[in-house]
């Protein structure tokens, strides 16, 4: 069940999920609306989190050795076509500059959707021998896709993202990589946004254009539907031999190299709201929140209250705790709202009475639960209740994910749960295409992927009883 709702501007999240996210995402300071449909402001305290999340997965980039580059952001017509599969992927979503001031240009440039044919067109000038390879880039920039239906962080027409970009000397080393990348998001979702994923690869239908395998982690959000929060592409030598790319081997021979790409977005940031937040606004785990606890003086006009608060604040940013203070004249219980609003994880509250019995009251924003701390120690007591906090967060999402994660063995009883439970339905599956849009048609789910994690459920597919050997999560998708 959610939390009794106390900020009243906030929709219901069990009566409207949708209207609830959008104003969280409002109210919270997340965002704004810009005056085109489907470009957001990236408000300070939305892109704060976006800069957290930023500076986490640069530093495990680095440690695996990529390098940061950039990238134009315009591609010529002709090099986008130069990958059949993967221009007619994107073509939907493009959108194209027809003119540089006021003459028409000769030839139109697609503003990048994705910059594979890029790195491509780079490649190509610079790879010569083996001795160049592995070459391991990333990019921190904005895409552009003219999506038809658009809402904050989950569907944006401009998005703020990374993508990775390597060219390898063998497949074998390209799918390593490939592998390495998704594994880095699993690390990542799991351990610092307290979100749980399921790991595997897209069928066929799901993967990425011009892909020979792409593989992704998922992940439930509160209303039991999925979020593809990460995808790592194994492209074999197709772009390379459609850009001519080539390298001198070991063996004096010239070959084709082996690419992979992998990126995750500001979709994250809405993954975040929908996995932790309730009826008071946004819930942010504390390894990735702007500010990790709010001191907030209780009866401030009282002698020494201020004083001892930011005595408080000082302590906890020496210990390295991303801490702020409100001395404003707000009313205690308008600030408690606000700051449970923005998500912050941890509330330490200081009046006469605490100052006079040495302790102080700290209010966790997962639970609500109170808890007195003594003053002394008191950095070290913090860090362990944001330890708890955030360990909370991630094992109440592992619990929304396994139970409702469902077998089912017949079109009947996945309809049947998707209608009444909803949730994640593991199936056997044949592999045909026909059997994959079955489900979509008839029981309105998508697959989300082909778990690394099998499990024989029966040997026959949902859809037409013929054989079947993969097991494949369906659910239904932002």
């Amino acid at each position: 069940m959610a939390k009794e709702k106390k900020v009243q501007q906030i929709t219901d999240m069990d009566v409207d999920f949708a209207q609830w996210f959008t104003d969280v995402v409002v109210k919270a300071g997340l965002v704004d609306y810009s005056g085109i449909k489907g470009f957001y402001i990236l408000r300070p305290y939305g892109y704060a989190i976006w800069e957290n999340i930023q500076a986490v997965l640069d530093r495990m980039f680095k440690d695996l050795g990529h390098e940061n580059v950039s990238m134009p952001v315009l591609i010529p017509e002709s090099l986008l076509q130069k990958e059949k599969d993967h221009v007619e992927g994107f073509a939907p979503e493009v959108a194209w500059v027809t003119h540089g001031g006021s003459e028409e240009l000769q030839e139109r440039l697609c503003v990048r959707p994705t910059s594979e044919t890029l790195f491509c067109d780079h490649w190509q000038h610079v790879v010569h021998s083996w001795r160049d390879l592995p070459m391991l880039y990333n990019q921190w920039c904005s895409v552009l896709r003219w999506e038809k239906t658009t809402r904050p962080f989950l569907r944006g027409r401009e998005f703020l993202w990374q993508e990775g970009h390597t060219l390898h000397r063998t497949a074998e080393e390209a799918e390593a990589e490939t592998q390495q990348m998704l594994n880095v998001y699993a690390d990542f979702c799991e351990n610092w946004l307290a979100m749980p994923v399921v790991k595997g690869r897209k069928t066929d239908k799901e993967k990425f254009a011009g892909a020979e395998a792409t593989y992704t982690v998922e992940c439930m959000m509160h209303d039991k539907k999925a979020l593809q929060s990460g995808t790592s592409h194994y492209f074999g030598d197709g772009f390379a031999r459609a850009f001519e790319i080539t390298f001198t081997d070991k063996d004096n021979t010239l070959k084709y190299p082996h690419q992979t790409s992998w990126g995750l977005s500001t979709r994250t940031i809405g993954g975040l709201i929908m996995t932790h937040g309730d009826n008071n606004g946004l819930v942010l785990p504390p390894k990735i929140a702007p500010t990790q606890v709010i001191v907030i003086p209780i009866a401030s006009h009282k002698p020494g209250v201020i004083e001892k608060a930011e005595e408080i604040l000082a302590k906890l940013k020496a210990a390295g705790i991303r801490s702020k203070i409100d001395t404003g004249d707000q009313s205690p219980g308008w600030k408690f709202a606000e700051y449970e609003m923005k998500g912050i994880p941890l509330r330490i509250e200081i009046g006469p009475r605490d100052m006079e019995n040495g302790q102080c009251m700290a209010v966790r924003r997962d639970n609500g639960e109170k808890i007195i701390v003594a003053l002394d120690g008191l950095e070290e007591s913090v860090a362990k209740l944001l330890d708890d906090v955030q360990n909370g967060l991630y094992e109440k999402a592992l619990r929304n994910l396994n139970e409702n994660t469902f077998p089912a063995s017949t079109m009947e009883e996945a309809k049947d749960i998707i209608d009444t439970k909803g949730g994640f339905i593991k199936t056997m599956w044949c592999g045909d295409l026909d059997c994959e849009l079955e489900m979509k048609e008839k029981v309105g789910v998508s697959s989300r992927c082909i778990p690394f994690n099998q499990e024989k459920l029966g040997d026959t597919c949902i859809c037409c009883g013929k054989p079947a050997d993969k097991m494949v999560v369906w659910g239904v998708a932002y």
